[in-house]
Parts: C-alpha cells; sequence; structure tokens
C-alpha cells in the first residue's frame, strides 16, 4: 500500500483551509517547524499522525517538547525533518 506524506512548516499558529484540504488524504504529516502554536498540530492531527520539529519561533513550554530534529522511517527510507538547513552536521 502506497504511503502519502504531506508536508508543511512556517505555520506560524495559523492552519489555513488551503493547507488542511491539500493534506486530506495523507498517511502521515511532517511539520519542519515554526509551528507558531500547539493547536496548528492538534489541527493537523485531526487528518494524520504528525511529526513535528520546533523552529526557530517555536518558543514555551509546549514547544520545549518538540525536537530540534527527528528521523523518521517512511516504509524503506529514512527523512530527517529539520527546520533550518545550517543546523544539520554532516557525517564523515
Amino acid at each position: 500500500m502506497p504511503l502519502t506524506i504531506g508536508v508543511i512548516s512556517d505555520t506560524h499558529g495559523l492552519v489555513r483551509p488551503e493547507a488542511l484540504a491539500a493534506l486530506r488524504g495523507v498517511n502521515r504529516i511532517l511539520h519542519a517547524g515554526d509551528v507558531g502554536s500547539p493547536e496548528v498540530l492538534e489541527a493537523l492531527s485531526a487528518i494524520a499522525p504528525v511529526t513535528a520539529v520546533r523552529g526557530n519561533n517555536d518558543k514555551g513550554a509546549w514547544a520545549k517538547a518538540l525536537p530540534a530534529s527527528v528521523s523518521v522511517n517512511l516504509g524503506s527510507h529514512v527523512v530527517l525533518v529539520l527546520h533550518d538547513l545550517s543546523d544539520l552536521t554532516p557525517k564523515a
């Protein structure tokens, strides 16, 4: 069965109807930071399971619970989710 992944970032506390419509039907949502509020994650979770990372604008206790980056196993692939590409540390 194919796995459909939705990727979103920089919602800054808003979940636009167009974003919800675009994500409808996905199996998993990856939020790459600057979520803005926990309500964004709640709204996205109503569509599919969400994996989210903290962005530079995510502040407060709720945001501290989000990792700076996370590796997600998606079928036979591993996806690294992070907000700022400059935080990526290449492995030798």
